[in-house]
């Protein structure tokens, strides 16, 4: 089966326990179409460049698949109709990175870099 990279945004009114909720609701979607997720992760609430529907910042979250097409096809369907769901991003890879993403490096980074002024 193909793999996919998914990054949607959120509204910034939920709580992160909502948004990490929709991140397993979707992996749940996944599952029922027959595909499943390799890895999720939550990277929290961001500013955004601009605004979408009024909002500033929004909770992101990236899921790495490995599904068929139709079950993609079906998870982003019911991402773009569910109301808390701001934008969505799949791309297709050709295998999936070992490790974080860049995004939660960037987390990890910063920390080291508190603990060294300290």
């Amino acid at each position: 089966m193909p793999f996919y990279e998914h990054v949607f945004i959120s509204r910034q009114d939920l709580s992160n326990a909502q948004a990490e909720s929709l991140v397993e609701h979707f992996g749940t979607v996944l599952a029922d179409n027959g595909g499943k997720v390799v890895e999720s992760e939550y990277w929290g609430v961001k500013t955004m460049a601009y605004k979408i529907n009024k909002n500033r910042k929004g909770h992101y979250a990236l899921l790495k698949t490995d599904a068929p097409a139709s079950a993609v096809q079906e998870m982003e369907r019911l991402m773009r109709l569910h109301d808390d769901v701001m934008r969505v991003l799949t791309i297709k890879v050709d295998e999936h990175a070992e490790g974080p993403s860049i995004q939660m490096q960037k987390r990890d980074e910063r920390g080291e870099r508190r603990e060294r002024r300290s």
